[in-house]
C-alpha cells in the first residue's frame, strides 16, 4: 500500500468528483459522474439529492479502494444549494433547489419593500436576492404539504450538499456546516459568526433546522464504515470559491484569485476584518482555521466562457471553444470591435439588469477574428472591472492574480489580463485548485500538512503572464470599453 493521501468530495453543480492528494499536492486518484439538472418551471433548478448522494458515495468509494490509508477528506461544494431532509430517516422531502434557481423572487422583492435590505447587507454582507439559501428553504417549507409543521415539531433538518453529505457519510451522526457555506444563506451573521436570530424570524425558519456551524478545517467527525469501506475522518466542509481561493494559496490580504468558467468568480483575501463594499460585491467568510475568521469580496461576473459557447452554438464562429483562440490570433488586435456580453444585464460593479449584448465598432473590415478577439477581451475587461471595485473597495494594493478554470489554457486571455488589469497573472501548475483547496483544509486539521506556509511552498506557479501594454494604449482601449458599456446600459426593461 502506497503513503496516505487526502480524499476531497468535490459537489459541484453539473458533476460530482473524488480526488486523492498526496503530501507534494498532487493528484494521484480521481473519478468524476455527471449529476442532472432539472428545470420543471421556467426560473427552477432542481436536483435530485439521492442522485448526489449516491454518485458521490459511489466515486469516493473507487477512489479509496484505489489508493493507501486515507488520512482525512475535505468536502467542497457547489454553495447556496438547498436540501431538507427527516431528521430520522435522512430522506429528503424535496429536490435540492439549486442556487440558480429563481423561484423566490417575488419574496426576495418583498422583503425589499419591507426594508429589510440594509439590515441583511449589514448582518450577512449579501443582498437579498433568490440566490442564496433562506428564501430557497422558507419555499420549501411553505410549499410541500406538512413540511413547515414538522419542522416546528423539530423532525426536518436544514443543510446546503456539504452538510447533506457529511450527514449521509456519516449514518446522520454529524450535522453540520463551517462559516463559509452559512455565510452563503442569508441567515448567518458574519460579524458575530452565528445564525442571526432576527434573520430566522423574519424568514420564519425555526431554528431548530440549522446545522452547527464549525471551524473549516477541524475534524468533524468518522464516516460509517458501511458507507467507503472503512471509517475516515471527515477534517473539513468549504464553498467551492473559498476551496479555490485556499487551494490557490491566497492566504494574505489583498490575494485575489479569478476562476474562468461559464462565468467568471473573483475572490479577494481581506483579511480579519468584513470589507464592506461601495459596488456591491458580497462581502463573505473565507475560511475559519486554527480559530481566527478570514474575509474576503466576491464579485461574479454573469457571463464569460458563456460567450464562447454562444459564438460556436448560436452564430456558428467556431466549431469547438477551444478553437476561439486560435481564430482570435489571426489579427494583431480586435480592429476597432468590442463585445458587452450582457445577456442577462451586467452585474458588479455596473449592476444594471436593463442592459443588454452589444457588438460595437464594426467597420466593413472587420472579420469574425475580430469578434472573437473581442469576445476574449470582455471576458479580461469584466474581470478588470471587478478587481478594480475590490481594489477601491479594500485600499489593498494587488499586484498578481491567480487563475484556474477551464479558460485559463487560454494564454490569449491570460496575456489581455494581464495587460489590462497591470498585474501578473499566474496559472498553477495544480489546476484542481477547488478539490486541492478541500484537500488542504483537511489536512491541517489532521497534521499531514503542518502550516499554510508548507501549503504556500507546494503550490507553484505553471505559467506567467507579465503586463506589457504601454500605460497609453492600456487607459486608450480601457475608454472604449467603458463607453461601449454605457452604450449597453438601460436598453431593456428589467422585466424584459
Amino acid at each position: 500500500m502506497g503513503e496516505p493521501v487526502i480524499l476531497a468530495l468535490d459537489a459541484g453543480t453539473s458533476s460530482v468528483r473524488a480526488i486523492a492528494f498526496d503530501r507534494a499536492g498532487r493528484a494521484v486518484a480521481r473519478q468524476q459522474e455527471e449529476v442532472a439538472s432539472r428545470y420543471p418551471r421556467p426560473g427552477w433548478v432542481e436536483q435530485d439529492p439521492e442522485e448526489i448522494w449516491e454518485k458521490q458515495r459511489r466515486v469516493a468509494r473507487a477512489v479509496c479502494e484505489s489508493v493507501g490509508e486515507v488520512a482525512a477528506i475535505g468536502i467542497t461544494n457547489q454553495r447556496e444549494t438547498t436540501v431538507v431532509w427527516n431528521r430520522l430517516t435522512g430522506k429528503p422531502v424535496y429536490n435540492a433547489i439549486v442556487w440558480q434557481d429563481r423561484r423566490t423572487a417575488d419574496t426576495c422583492a418583498h422583503l425589499l419593500s419591507e426594508g429589510w435590505e440594509e439590515t441583511v447587507r449589514g448582518k450577512t454582507g449579501l443582498v437579498l436576492d433568490p440566490y442564496f439559501s433562506a428564501t430557497k428553504l422558507g419555499w420549501i417549507l411553505d410549499n410541500v404539504p406538512g413540511a413547515r409543521a414538522a419542522a416546528e415539531r423539530g423532525e426536518l433538518v436544514f443543510g446546503t450538499v456539504d452538510t447533506f453529505l457529511a450527514w449521509r457519510l456519516t449514518g446522520g451522526r454529524v450535522h453540520a456546516t463551517d462559516p463559509s457555506n452559512a455565510s452563503r444563506t442569508l441567515l448567518f451573521n458574519i460579524h458575530t459568526v452565528r445564525w442571526d436570530d432576527d434573520l430566522l424570524r423574519a424568514l420564519r425558519i425555526p431554528p431548530t433546522m440549522l446545522p452547527e456551524v464549525r471551524e473549516t478545517s477541524q475534524i468533524y467527525g468518522q464516516t460509517d464504515e458501511a458507507v467507503l469501506g472503512a471509517p475516515h475522518p471527515i477534517a473539513a466542509l468549504v464553498g467551492d470559491q473559498q476551496a479555490a481561493t485556499f487551494g490557490q494559496a491566497c492566504f494574505a490580504p489583498g490575494n485575489v484569485k479569478n476562476t474562468y468558467g461559464t462565468g467568471n468568480f473573483l475572490l479577494m483575501n481581506t483579511g480579519s476584518v468584513p470589507c464592506d463594499s461601495r459596488h456591491g460585491l458580497l462581502t463573505t467568510v473565507a475560511w475559519s482555521l486554527g480559530g481566527k475568521v478570514t474575509y474576503a469580496l466576491e464579485g461574479s461576473i454573469f457571463v464569460t466562457g458563456a460567450a464562447v459557447q454562444w459564438l460556436r452554438d448560436e452564430l456558428g464562429l467556431i466549431t469547438d471553444a477551444a478553437e476561439i483562440e486560435t481564430l482570435a490570433l489571426t489579427v494583431p488586435d480586435n480592429g476597432g470591435v468590442y463585445f458587452v456580453p450582457a445577456f442577462a444585464g451586467l452585474g458588479a460593479p455596473y449592476w444594471d439588469p436593463g442592459a443588454r449584448g452589444l457588438i460595437i465598432g464594426l467597420t466593413r473590415g472587420s472579420s469574425r477574428a475580430h469578434i472573437a478577439r473581442a469576445v476574449l477581451e470582455a471576458v479580461a475587461y469584466q474581470s478588470d472591472d471587478v478587481l478594480r471595485a475590490m481594489r477601491d473597495d479594500s485600499g489593498l494594493g494587488v499586484d498578481q492574480m491567480r487563475v484556474d478554470g477551464g479558460m485559463a489554457v487560454n494564454d490569449l486571455l491570460l496575456q489581455f489580463q494581464a495587460d489590462i488589469a497591470g498585474v501578473s497573472v499566474q496559472r498553477p501548475r495544480v489546476i484542481e485548485t477547488t478539490a486541492a483547496g478541500a484537500a488542504y483544509l483537511a489536512g491541517l486539521a489532521v497534521g499531514y500538512w503542518e502550516s499554510a506556509e508548507e501549503i504556500a511552498g507546494i503550490w507553484q506557479v505553471d505559467h506567467s503572464l507579465e503586463p506589457r501594454m504601454p500605460q497609453e494604449e492600456r487607459v486608450h482601449v480601457r475608454r472604449a470599453w467603458e463607453r461601449a458599456v454605457e452604450r449597453a446600459g438601460r436598453w431593456a426593461s428589467p422585466s424584459e
